[in-house]
C-alpha cells in the first residue's frame, strides 16, 4: 500500500517496517552493536557486519556473470559490472580523466585541488580520503589486522597480506 506507520522521533523520516526505525534510530544514538573481534571495528547494521567479515573469511558470494571475478558485496559488483559496459559518466574537467563512481572522481579531484581534508590527529599527517587515514593510524597503534592462515604472521596492510600469501600458494601473477 506504501503506507509508512513508523516514524522517527528524532526527525520525522518515516519507515515501512518496524526494523527499517530501528536500524535508522541507530543514526541518532550512534549505537554499533556488531563488533568484529579481530579488528576492532563497530558496525550499526547486521548487513554492513556480515560483509565486513568476508573480508576476513576470504567469502566473495557475488561473482560477475561475464568475467567470473567475485566479491564480497551486490554493490561492489555491480561497480565492477560497470567495467564491462565501459559506462563513466563522472568526467573531470581539469585532465578530461573520467570514472564510473561519483566517489572515485571526488578523490580524484583533490589531486587537481591539493585538498586533504583528514588529518591524523596524532602526528598531523593529512590525507585525500579517509580509509588512508584510518590504515595510516596503524603505523601509530601497531594494529596487525591481516593474519595469515598458513603461519603466524599478521600484516597491517591488505595488499601485503595478500603479497605474503602468494609464498604459500606459489602463484604469481604478473609472469
Amino acid at each position: 500500500t506504501g503506507e509508512k506507520p513508523y516514524g522517527c522521533k528524532q526527525c520525522g523520516k518515516v519507515f515501512r517496517v518496524a526494523s527499517q526505525l530501528k536500524m535508522h534510530e541507530r543514526t541518532h544514538t550512534g549505537e554499533k552493536p556488531y563488533e568484529c573481534k579481530l579488528y576492532g571495528k563497530a558496525l550499526s547494521r547486521l548487513i554492513s557486519f556480515r560483509r565486513h567479515m568476508r573480508m576476513h573469511t576470504g567469502e566473495r558470494p557475488h561473482k560477475c556473470k561475464i568475467c567470473g571475478k567475485a566479491f564480497y558485496s551486490p554493490s561492489s559488483l555491480q561497480t565492477h559490472e560497470k567495467t564491462h559496459t565501459g559506462e563513466k559518466p563522472y568526467k573531470c574537467m581539469p585532465c578530461g580523466k573520467a570514472f564510473n563512481l561519483s566517489s572515485s572522481f571526488r578523490y580524484h579531484e583533490r589531486i587537481h585541488t591539493g585538498e586533504k581534508p583528514y588529518e591524523c590527529k596524532q602526528c598531523g599527517k593529512a590525507f585525500r580520503s579517509a580509509s588512508h587515514l584510518r590504515v595510516h593510524g596503524r603505523t601509530h597503534t601497531g594494529e596487525k589486522p591481516y593474519e595469515c592462515k598458513q603461519c603466524v604472521k599478521s600484516f597491517s596492510y591488505s595488499a601485503t597480506h595478500r603479497i605474503h600469501e602468494r609464498t604459500h600458494t606459489g602463484e604469481k601473477p604478473y609472469e
